[in-house]
């Protein structure tokens, strides 16, 4: 009897699954979905041309913002050596927009972080404690009723007008959305099946807050800090502009708006590029606050 020899084409090891189909890291994800978003991507490039203009201040200013020119006082945009003119003391606008910049995003900057470090502590516990979330929700609702200009004035009353003391008020008055937007996140952890399967393991309240609910919360949080920033900076304006912020000569785009109040009619340029820097930094900080949301949104279509 013959045989005939056959050849057997090797498969994959018996115990060899199917290929794992590699997806992008979330960050990754996160990033082309916001470069999908035009408006999202041009508030991203209008926030780095104002952080780097910011930083950079001191090199790319042509004078020093306090450097006086009187006989130049008032001078229109284009004129030789003042690209933005000049305001009534023959101060460059240039210089001090860019100066006033700095001033403002540490406002709004720090102003946020008291928000964040008050409030992220108080939506964790209102919303994982049905006790205390009683107590949290009445003080929340106390603090939002206290206008924050008269806590304005009575840290000026006590401690002077100052970039802290504006950011410290401004701060306290965006806890209540801080403390919503945590609590509203953690209920909504707190029903999934992940952090019931911690509870029932016998897990330390602290170690389901930190450990599952936080980290899942970080998305809400971070949207949350980007869309207060610019809240924030408004707030700094208006409290400079009523001198219960930073005080002059240190440039802010509010003090700018104060000094050119009185000379709106004959030299409204002085009035009017600080308020479009404001608008302008602003809506950046929106358009890219929404883009950032639509992004990190788990229910938005994988692409």
């Amino acid at each position: 009897m013959t045989y005939t020899d056959v050849t057997l084409e090797e498969g994959p090891p018996a115990n060899q699954g199917p290929t794992p189909v590699r997806r992008p890291v979330r960050g990754i994800r996160v990033v082309r979905r916001i470069r999908r978003n035009p408006l999202a991507v041009a508030g991203f490039v209008v926030l780095a041309l104002a952080v780097l203009g910011a930083l950079l201040a001191p090199l790319l200013a042509p004078y020093s913002p306090d450097e006086t020119h009187f006989e130049l006082a008032l001078s229109p945009p284009g004129t030789a050596g003042y690209l933005l003119g000049t305001d009534d003391l023959g101060r460059d606008l240039l210089s001090r927009i860019l100066f006033g910049l700095r001033s403002s995003l540490q406002a709004g900057v720090l102003a946020v972080l008291v928000a964040l470090v008050a409030g992220v502590p108080l939506g964790l516990a209102a919303g994982y404690s049905h006790w205390l979330d009683a107590l949290i929700s009445r003080l929340t609702d106390l603090v939002l009723a206290f206008p924050f200009l008269i806590l304005a004035v009575g840290l000026a009353a006590v401690r002077g007008p100052s970039l802290g003391n504006a950011a410290v008020a401004i701060g306290i008055a965006q806890i209540p959305g801080v403390v919503r937007i945590v609590r509203s996140e953690t209920l909504r952890l707190k029903a999934l099946d992940f952090v019931a399967a911690a509870v029932v393991s016998s897990a330390s309240d602290a170690w389901v807050l930190l450990r599952h609910i936080l980290p899942n919360a970080t998305s809400a949080i971070i949207v949350q800090a980007t869309v207060a920033i610019p809240g924030a900076i408004l707030g700094e304006a208006v409290l400079s502009f009523l001198g219960l912020g930073i005080r002059p000569p240190q440039p802010s785009l509010g003090t700018m708006l104060s000094d050119a109040q009185q000379y709106a009619t004959r030299a409204p340029w002085t009035a009017v590029i600080p308020g479009v820097a404001i608008m302008v930094v602003a809506l950046a900080f929106n358009l890219f606050g929404d883009g950032l949301r639509d992004a990190l949104d788990p229910k938005s279509s994988r692409r």
